[in-house]
């Protein structure tokens, strides 16, 4: 019997434990900070979790003809490329990042999005695993037999621009921004000069720092109280952040504190800021 993941996050210790499972595949889905100087690539990441395939968010898993970075692909470009790196519908799937928790959790959430669920975020990352001293390789492609992946698209779990503009005025949704708070109101210059400054009207600031303490999740009871807090009414989750990269990991801590009703705007402030005749918020 295949192996279950029944938590969206998992402890480094789990993951070594269950090195030897047949279906395991380990994904490194590194990549730079918007506000790093450094270029995003595999090079980057000199070393990785013995036996990690590298999961290109940039120039694979993104639609590279898209008018925004980081916009997702097409549910038959995912099933095809995710099949070409080896997944299969029985895989057993665990994504990590050289940074803790960054970028892994929007390949959690692609997964999400296309329907599989075996999946979870290694807790920590890189930087946890190695402080460990597990086993770790130099960087390499390592040779697999393409995967059986089917997609089965969730469309309850992405929103777009108009779903985003219709919320503003609806009580029933909580618009939140995983961005610094010093981008949200607009004291910070955007990364991208194309980018006004601001924040959707009627959104609040969730930087998805305050999530995380020393490269790892908060814990369950944690975010609970962190979710609660902000969201006393339970109000359905609209995620939203630079280019929906850090919108995921509050997508990410949310599931964990046991939050269903949560989705991402894909676009993020990027499409929002840079689309003309949308309101913003300063």
């Amino acid at each position: 019997m295949s192996l279950k993941i029944t938590k969206a996050i998992v402890s480094v210790d789990w993951l070594k434990s269950n090195l030897g499972n047949e279906n395991l595949i380990i994904l490194d889905c590194t990549i730079s900070k918007v506000t790093s100087q450094k270029k995003s690539s595999k090079t980057n990441n000199k070393k990785q979790i013995k036996g990690a395939v590298f999961f290109d968010i940039k120039n694979v898993f993104s639609d590279k003809k898209a008018a925004f970075p980081n916009t997702i692909l097409s549910s038959i470009d995912f099933e095809i490329k995710a099949r070409d790196i080896g997944i299969s519908k029985d895989s057993i799937i665990v994504v990590y990042d050289s940074l803790g928790i960054y970028s892994s959790p929007r390949v959690w959430w692609m997964f999400q999005l296309m329907g599989f669920e075996n999946i979870a975020v290694l807790d920590g990352g890189f930087p946890e695993w190695k402080s460990k001293e597990y086993p770790t390789e130099d960087s390499q492609n390592h040779s697999y037999k393409p995967g059986d992946f089917a997609v089965n698209y969730q469309k309850n779990k992405i929103k777009f621009t108009n779903d985003v503009f219709l919320a503003i005025k609806n009580e029933t949704i909580l618009i939140a921004d995983a961005r610094s708070k010093g981008r949200f109101y607009a004291t910070e210059i955007e990364p991208r000069t194309e980018v006004k400054g601001g924040h959707i009207p009627n959104s609040i600031s969730m930087p998805y720092s305050e999530i995380i303490e020393n490269g790892m999740l908060k814990s369950k009871k944690d975010l609970k109280i962190f979710f609660n807090k902000i969201n006393p009414k339970k109000k359905e989750f609209i995620f939203s952040c630079g280019t929906g990269i850090t919108a995921s990991v509050l997508a990410l801590g949310a599931e964990v504190s046991g939050i269903k009703n949560h989705a991402v705007y894909d676009g993020s402030w990027t499409e929002w800021g840079s689309t003309e005749g949308l309101p913003i918020g300063k």
